[in-house]
């Protein structure tokens, strides 16, 4: 009996240790902007929609929206640092969170979106590309 409480115990650790270590982290738009000048290789992942896309955008970004993301996840490198976004947050801690899940090691979520960044008046592109 003692065994078997040991073992399940010890599963439930190495479940919860896991399940902490694939998680993305939270950076708001100063620490996203800081990223993106210290990463030069940086993959800015955009999961909006194509209207959302191309009314405004963070420069260098690729779009995959969030329904698409399973379907295209070769299109997202694994060699390289992660920075997801979306409008505000929601969406992109979604995708972020995923990614860093099925092993994708430096994942990051931009919390408050574009209009975090866009209300710190950093740099976007509006239009279509």
């Amino acid at each position: 009996m003692k065994a078997r409480l040991f073992t399940l115990l010890a599963l439930l650790l190495l479940t919860a240790t896991s399940s902490l270590a694939a998680t993305a982290r939270n950076i708001d738009a100063r620490d996203a902007r800081l990223l993106l000048q210290q990463k030069p290789d940086l993959f800015l992942l955009d999961v909006r929609t194509p209207q959302e896309y191309f009314e405004i955008r963070i420069d260098g970004s690729t779009l995959i929206p969030i329904d698409q993301v399973v379907r295209r996840i070769r299109e997202i490198p694994r060699d390289r640092p992660i920075l997801v976004y979306c409008a505000v947050g929601s969406r992109s801690s979604q995708v972020a969170g995923y990614l860093a899940r099925i092993g994708y090691p430096e994942v990051y979520n931009l919390y408050g979106g574009i209009w975090g960044w866009q209300l710190r008046g950093y740099p976007v592109l509006k239009g279509a590309p």
